[in-house]
């Protein structure tokens, strides 16, 4: 199967070639579709270097910075590949566990899968109110979806293509992700869980998801799996 990988990215010209030298590594056929939301420190000269050297990525440039929901609406739109997956352009999660991902839907045995950073891997011991935070939003979304996850707002997520291109998604920012989640589950389609490690990053080495963002996808979990659905 061929894998599109899907990156968002913004301002990260620390981490950016090395996460696409660790995703090129894998042992898969891979697209690799970065989109720049607008990056302002340098990163879309080292983008197009890296789009000049390796044929297998396509840099998409955003004008102005949208937030990651816009990107990921970029991405999967340009995606061709028989899987598409979500990959952050930090090091916060690992491609050497793609696999883990790919197998359920190569098995016949899901359409979805979540990476969850709650089911029992190894992680960076970090913020504690984030993690509460983070299941707290996933129980929301579980009451709202009837979906029993562990992680609603994981950054690993994979999808066969003709599941992902079918979602009509409209939040901007980290409010897809419960976006996503909801109307997958409207889908009714094959959602599975595995575990993935986490590898966290703090404010300091350039974390961006905040408080308000929590809000905004309380706000989604309300719109989209309340009131939409009914």
């Amino acid at each position: 199967m061929k894998l599109t990988v899907v990156m968002p990215c913004y301002n990260e010209r620390a981490t950016i070639r090395e996460i696409v030298g660790i995703v090129l590594e894998q042992p898969f056929e891979i697209e690799l579709i970065i989109v720049d939301d607008g990056s302002t420190d340098g990163t879309r000269d080292i983008l197009a270097e890296l789009a000049a050297a390796h044929p297998e990525v396509r840099v998409c440039l955003q004008e102005r910075n949208q937030g990651k929901g816009a990107a990921l609406r970029r991405g999967f739109a340009e995606a061709t590949g028989d899987l598409v997956l979500v990959q952050d352009a930090d090091l916060e999660y690992d491609p050497r566990e793609y696999n883990r991902l790919i197998k359920p839907i190569e098995e016949g045995k899901a359409d979805v899968v979540y990476g969850s950073r709650f089911a029992g891997d190894s992680h960076r011991v970090l913020y504690f109110w984030h993690s509460v935070g983070n299941r707290f939003l996933t129980l929301m979304s579980n009451m709202a979806t009837d979906l029993n996850l562990t992680d609603m707002e994981t950054c690993y997520k994979c999808f066969r293509r003709d599941v992902v291109q079918r979602l009509v998604l409209e939040e901007d920012r980290f409010g897809i992700e419960p976006e996503m989640t909801a109307k997958i589950a409207q889908m009714g389609v094959r959602v599975w869980e595995v575990p993935i490690s986490y590898n966290g990053r703090t404010y300091a080495e350039g974390k961006k998801i905040g408080v308000k963002d929590g809000f905004r996808a309380l706000y989604a979990i309300t719109k989209y799996g309340v009131v939409k659905r009914s």
